[in-house]
């Protein structure tokens, strides 16, 4: 096995696809946001008159965009991206419509800050501090879990997770009950 396999030019051995609605407007968000360079000639447009392909340079990275088809589940994109400056990244996705799910926080060395987009996909953004010569791994390594070494703001950084992971919701619906009025209603069919 080789330290790092045989890819196309421009490609990453990693190189994350994401499927969402309005394919077209997560492009430009993500060209305003985090200044993607769109790949024009990569863009292919299905016989329905969805993206069935489009690609984003990130970076040193590639990153693909289809359409979600009407009969497709939604499947939220999880993505980590490194960035300048975490807060005028988060400015300027706020400015387009994003929801900031983690204010920018400290996390060993580096800060960390994630946002939702309108397509319903999390963004992690991270800002690295070379200098910071903290390792969360090592830490982690010597632990018997997570909790031996939380602090307040790990603890932010998980439970804003938790909470975001648990809104997730197809933004086709109309309305999207939270965890607790799913919890009432639930138990209201239980009295029935």
């Amino acid at each position: 096995m080789t330290a790092r396999p045989h890819a196309p030019a421009g490609s990453n051995t990693v190189n994350p696809f994401v499927i969402a609605d309005g394919t077209a407007e997560l492009i430009d968000f993500l060209i305003d946001v985090f200044g993607a360079t769109d790949v024009p000639e990569a863009r292919t447009i299905d016989e329905d008159g969805l993206i069935l392909h489009a690609e984003l340079r990130l970076g040193d990275s590639l990153l693909s965009l289809a359409d979600r088809k009407p009969d497709w589940p939604f499947t939220p994109a999880l993505t980590r991206v490194y960035v300048d400056d975490v807060e005028e990244t988060l400015a300027r996705a706020e400015a387009r419509g994003a929801r900031i799910v983690t204010r920018p926080t400290d996390f060993f060395g580096d800060t960390l800050a994630r946002f939702q987009d309108r397509s319903g996909n999390l963004w992690w953004v991270y800002q690295h501090d070379p200098t910071a010569g903290q390792d969360w791994a090592a830490e982690a390594e010597d632990a018997d879990d997570w909790t031996s070494f939380s602090t307040p703001e790990l603890e932010y950084i998980h439970g804003t997770l938790v909470e975001a992971m648990r809104s997730l919701h197809d933004p086709r619906t109309q309305r999207h009950a939270s965890p607790a009025d799913q919890e009432g209603a639930d138990q209201s069919r239980l009295r029935i």
